[in-house]
């Protein structure tokens, strides 16, 4: 049967569309902006337009959203009715339709402020049992999104799993610190040690989360790098990170100094996928270590599908402080 993909125009609708077709399964995208991989312009805002798209759906990946980057420039209401009501909207015509599965894309940001630890705590070991903090309307209405889908789950016995994903866009960090003190690249591949993924491994998630929905009626998965660390770590990851990291990759200082790069002296938390690879049999290829190796032979640390994809920014105008505007 056919799968749906919301967001086809943004980056990981667009990296969930190429890998389908290109596995010659039959695929709709949709999407509010017309690209190369959408094949219908509409909001899921609009209950028509998603009544139309449902038709002959077996599988719905949901990526569709208003994100971090438009908390500034987006009214709450904004938000409130594309990440809640358009979640409502595709699951009720996900149901009605007779979809068998169901997985929506959310993020690490519903975990909010118990991401950062006090002054003096160790690093926060993060696990789908830490409970949800979101500090702005982005992370509240996802967080409501994943409750909306676990209410179908349980009263309309639709099989929905929730991926929340890490950072994987490659634009550049909207912190000015992190764009003054770091190279972009060596940015990201730090982060690939607690908080960054490979939007190729986002993809292979969401397609054995899409296989595994059927028998599963709910679950909610992190979604981010395999860290090369334990729980033993947290305590010396908050103020010591480099020492941490030359005891599990200990060719790492001689590629950073190879190319003028630094690690970041402390880690705040440490997104952990072992449940996603345990019960999903998610099988990620991108890691700290993974990419070391690439750098050791001067390969690009993006792989070819986050290549393909590209950069698709967040906004059709430059601001004058970072890719897009915080609060």
């Amino acid at each position: 049967m056919k799968v749906l993909v919301t967001g086809s125009s943004g980056h990981l609708g667009e990296a969930l569309v190429r890998t389908l077709q290109a596995q010659r399964r039959e695929v709709l995208g949709i999407d509010i902006r017309a690209g190369a991989f959408t094949h219908l312009v509409g909001t899921i805002t609009e209950r028509a337009f998603v009544r139309r798209c449902m038709k002959g759906v077996g599988t719905v990946l949901h990526t569709a959203a208003l994100h971090k980057p438009h908390v500034a420039t987006h009214s709450r209401q904004d938000f409130v009715d594309v990440n809640i009501t358009g979640t409502l909207n595709l699951l009720e015509e996900a149901v009605a339709s007779g979809v068998t599965a169901f997985v929506c894309t959310s993020t690490t940001s519903v975990f909010g402020d118990a991401l950062v630890p006090p002054s003096g705590e160790p690093a926060a070991w993060v696990t789908e049992d830490v409970p949800e903090l979101p500090k702005n309307i982005y992370g509240v209405t996802k967080a409501a999104a994943e409750d909306l889908c676990q209410l179908f789950a349980r009263n309309h016995s639709l099989r929905a799993i929730v991926l929340r994903t890490s950072r994987f866009f490659p634009e550049a960090d909207d912190n000015r610190m992190v764009r003054e003190t770091y190279a972009d690249a060596n940015a990201k591949t730090n982060e690939f040690l607690y908080r960054r993924v490979d939007i190729e491994d986002v993809v292979s998630a969401h397609l054995v989360a899409a296989h595994r929905a059927p028998s599963a009626p709910f679950a909610k998965y992190i979604i981010s790098a395999t860290t090369p660390f334990s729980r033993d770590d947290a305590v010396e990851l908050r103020n010591h990170a480099p020492l941490v990291v030359r005891r599990y990759a200990p060719e790492y200082p001689a590629e950073y100094a190879r190319r003028g790069w630094k690690m970041i002296p402390g880690i705040d938390r440490v997104y952990v996928n072992d449940r996603a690879r345990a019960e999903l049999g998610w099988q990620p290829r991108h890691d700290f270590r993974a990419l070391i190796a690439r750098l050791k032979v001067d390969d690009d640390i993006r792989s070819p599908l986050a290549r393909e994809v590209g950069g698709k920014g967040y906004y059709d105008r430059i601001f004058g402080d970072g890719p897009y505007p915080v609060e």
